[in-house]
């Protein structure tokens, strides 16, 4: 609708009144360059314009004319030729700018006067319209974005002074805009190092409702996305008209992610304070860690009494510095020489609270009069805006763009010659990204491919603690790359460790990484709990069976290899058992040998008893060898020894009883003795048992040969640290049952014997010893297998049954001892008088006393069952 309007001829003289008008100040010059500023603010409602705006307005439009007086009076820049200016205001609204900014595109469109004609029938005298070759500004962004739309149609460079979104850095939308600050695209790269610098990794985001804010944040999530290891807890967005309570809204949604202090802020300086404010009211003073573009920058009018809770802010702005020329050519202006100025006397008025007499309006009653005579910074504060730079150096970047233009085009001719009239925007537009220069502050003016000018950042921190001068303070510098000293940062109440500001806290030594699905910063820790070591930050992984994690559970370490020792209680009881029992055992031996050709010796039958006495001492000997520490012919004197000398005991019992059952069943046949009842059969009888256990013992060596091993499994407790690895012999539990089986075989046989056999006098041999022998032994074997078999699960397993073992079997040799050779051995000792030689008597006296006997015990032991009984009922 406003190009329709340009092109039926619309210019700022066809209002019908003044205010209509284009309110702007024209500069006479042989080039023209637009200005765009905010001199007023933002009206109300229905209105375009408020109040005039002191610094970002009047300080940036007078730095634009300081610029052109600099540049017209210079003669090495632009001889001869003098720049001219048409500046608007924008009223820091959008549409209105564009209102404002089609002056500057009027003389570019062609216009059809041929039917045109004079009272007096000739055609009119239509003055040149005003070319504008190229436009300072805007400030603010949407407020570029919506010009640039415009000049970009009648290829009019345009060079920003302010303008820092993103999203004009797009060189195929915005081809003709340039500007002199960094866009904010560097502006979030630098934030997002600062985050980084300081160890945070999970922030929130605050934008204010609109280009700068929203662009702004969008650019910092894109970067930290791309860089990594930084996540957005909370992006909100604050309303352009926010409603009563919205900041206070917005402050509790912050605290739904409490861990997430740092907070990363594009917003506008009321936004800015009213987020304070809204923290300070919710009373989490140093709970938020904030980070401020350069909107907050190193302003003091956001914090206005809430320093307290901007305690540590870190803030970003753009590498800038005090134009001393400005500040003179400023501070001399009055209302007589600032004519030029149409806003002067407004800004005058506001800047120092009083008012000027002017024709038609009547004065406020509540001001004093204007004198004149005031002098800006003697009678009103002043401080010199901060973007004054950047206004001088994007008027310099298209003044040295048009000086090398004239060079190329005019060949030294003085003047702008035909080939710059008009000046072609695409050309100037190619001068412009090419120029550099070192500009008002003394650092280098240039553009990139997209108009983009290089980042330069101060990096300042609010400090209020333990310091003289409580204020910004500069922190670090960012050029491309991030300089922070963070020996100069320090937080609320003066505290020089930087806060965290993360979801989710390192986990600990032998502790992996649990993620969060889609919030790739936040985690949760899980030990590497049994025998699991750390693999990596994520996994955790099974230590080798023999090992054991460390007790950070970083890695892995051997496991301790044990055996029994010596001195452990496990071994102490059967190795005094075993000692006694042998004690005893060689006393027998020795008592026997001494002995040897007594009666009680030799009735007892000589060569089957040391046969006996000799299992019998290697039963006692076996307790040595189970608990020597395991080796190769430790092991082979297990397998030999274990079984083999129960074997060689019960194998002469059984031999000795069998003797005693042939004999006297074959007695109550025949008088004639059975076969192989001699001692040298009874030897050969035992010796063939005993082979059998050898020839098993030997073909095992010969199919397994005896090793050792660690057993890693029978000590492996849920704790780690308790795990163990011990040292045996290649037995498992059934080879050693397997072992002593033949052994198990012989004894119970020998048992049933006993028992055949119960109803020998006990003045006839050995049988009813050897039977109570037998029985007992079966009783101790018979408590051994569930103890042996029930400990299985102990963590002391092997120890438990090792001891079970040996103390077993040496409870077997005692009673076999006990039972056969102690009697004996005592009468040998202490009665000798019956050690003497009893009347021989033959085979058939001896059956057919043992048959009497027999018989005379059947009969003694009916009667006690209840013959008696029945005998009177006979007599009757």
């Amino acid at each position: 609708m406003l190009l329709l309007q340009l092109m039926m001829g619309f210019t700022p003289e066809t209002g019908a009144s003044s205010e209509t008008q284009p309110h702007s100040i024209k500069i006479e010059g042989d080039i023209t360059l637009g200005g765009l500023f905010p001199v007023h603010s933002r009206g109300p409602a229905g209105v375009p314009c408020g109040e005039i705006k002191k610094e970002k307005g009047i300080h940036r439009m007078e730095a634009m004319m300081y610029a052109l007086d600099q540049i017209n009076s210079d003669p090495d820049l632009l001889p001869n030729i003098t720049l001219g200016a048409r500046i608007l205001d924008t009223c820091s609204r959008d549409t209105y700018a564009l209102e404002q900014s089609l002056t500057f595109v009027q003389a570019l469109i062609q216009k059809d006067n041929s039917d045109v004609r004079c009272s007096n029938g000739e055609p009119p005298i239509i003055p040149k319209p005003e070319r504008v070759v190229g436009v300072i500004g805007a400030s603010a962004s949407s407020v570029s974005i919506m010009v640039a739309n415009v000049l970009r149609l009648f290829a009019i460079p345009q060079i920003s002074y302010a303008s820092t979104a993103p999203e004009l850095s797009d060189n195929n939308r915005y081809d003709f805009f340039s500007r002199v600050v960094p866009p904010d695209s560097f502006q979030a790269q630098a934030m997002v190092d600062i985050v980084k610098a300081m160890g945070w990794n999970y922030v929130s985001t605050l934008a204010s409702e609109g280009n700068y804010g929203e662009s702004g944040v969008d650019a910092f999530v894109q970067i930290s996305r791309e860089a990594g290891g930084l996540c957005i807890a909370q992006s909100i967005k604050i309303p352009r008209e926010p409603r009563p309570g919205e900041f206070e809204k917005i402050i509790k949604r912050l605290m739904e992610t409490s861990n997430a202090r740092g907070v990363i802020i594009f917003a506008n300086e009321d936004d800015i304070k009213r987020v304070l404010e809204a923290a300070k009211k919710a009373n989490l003073t140093g709970h938020f860690l904030f980070v401020g573009s350069d909107s907050w920058g190193a302003k003091n009018s956001p914090i206005l009494n809430l320093e307290d809770v901007a305690e540590g802010a870190v803030t970003i702005l753009p590498k800038r510095a005090s134009i001393d020329g400005f500040d003179q050519y400023f501070t001399t202006r009055s209302l007589e020489n600032n004519r030029r100025n149409i806003w002067f006397a407004e800004f005058w008025e506001d800047d120092f609270k009083c008012k000027l007499t002017r024709p038609g309006i009547r004065g406020n009653s509540g001001l004093r009069k204007c004198t004149g005579e005031e002098r800006i910074s003697r009678d009103s504060a002043y401080e010199q805006e901060g973007k004054v730079q950047f206004v001088i150096d994007a008027v310099y970047a298209m003044a040295h763009a048009l000086h090398s233009m004239h060079n190329d085009l005019c060949l030294g001719s003085m003047g702008v010659c035909d080939k710059m009239d008009p000046v072609d925007g695409r050309m100037l537009l190619s001068y412009i990204r090419a120029i550099n220069f070192n500009g008002s502050a003394g650092t280098g003016v240039m553009f990139n491919e997209n108009g983009d000018a290089p980042g330069r950042y101060d990096i300042f921190q609010y400090q209020l603690s333990n310091t003289t001068n409580p204020g910004y303070k500069v922190i670090g510098q960012w050029t491309n790359h991030l300089r922070l000293n963070a020996e100069d940062m320090q937080w609320s109440g003066g505290d020089k460790l930087v806060p965290d500001s993360v979801c989710s806290f390192p986990c600990e030594s032998g502790e992996r990484k649990r993620m969060v699905k889609g919030v790739p910063c936040c985690w949760h820790c899980e030990l590497c709990d049994g025998y699991q070591y750390l693999l990596d930050e994520f996994n955790c992984d099974m230590c080798p069976f023999d090992m054991r994690p460390t007790p950070n559970r970083t890695g892995c370490r051997p496991t301790p290899i044990i055996k029994l020792e010596w001195s452990s209680p496990w071994a102490i009881i059967p190795v005094f058992l075993a000692v006694m029992g042998i004690l005893a055992t060689s006393g027998v031996i020795i008592t026997f040998i001494r002995f040897n050709d007594t009666p009680i010796v030799r009735a007892s039958g000589r060569e089957l008893s040391y046969v006996l006495l000799t299992g019998i001492f290697l039963i006692y000997l076996i307790t040595f060898l189970m608990i020597a520490e395991p080796s190769t012919v430790v092991c082979a004197f297990r397998r030999l020894f274990l079984g083999l000398g129960m074997c060689i005991s019960y194998s002469a019992m059984l031999t000795k009883t069998n003797r005693i059952y042939r004999i006297f069943e074959q007695g109550k046949k025949s008088v004639t003795p059975p076969k192989f009842i001699s001692p040298t059969s009874q030897l050969i009888i035992t010796f063939i048992f005993i082979s059998v256990q050898l020839l098993g013992v030997f073909i095992w060596f010969g199919v397994i040969p005896p090793h050792t091993t660690v057993d890693f499994d029978e000590l492996r407790p849920p704790n780690p640290e308790y795990a163990r690895g011990i040292l045996k012999c290649d037995m498992s539990d059934l080879s050693l049952i397997g072992c002593l089986s033949y052994s198990m075989v012989l004894m119970v046989t020998c048992t049933v014997y006993a028992i055949k056999s119960r109803g020998v006098p006990e003045t006839f041999n050995e049988a009813k010893p050897i039977g109570f022998t037998m029985y007992t032994t079966c009783i101790i074997w018979l408590a051994f297998v569930p103890i042996f078999f029930g400990t299985s699960q102990s963590t002391e397993k092997m120890f438990i049954q090792t001891t079970t073992l040996t103390v077993s079997m040496s409870l077997s040799a005692t009673v076999s001892l006990g039972m056969l050779y102690i009697p004996k051995v005592y009468v040998i000792i202490f009665h000798p008088e019956q050690n003497v030689q009893k009347r021989k008597r033959s085979f058939k006296a001896v059956v057919q006393a043992a048959t009497v006997s027999t018989h005379l015990s059947q009969k003694s032991s009916d009667k006690q069952n209840g013959e008696t009984k029945v005998e009177p009922d006979r007599s009757q």
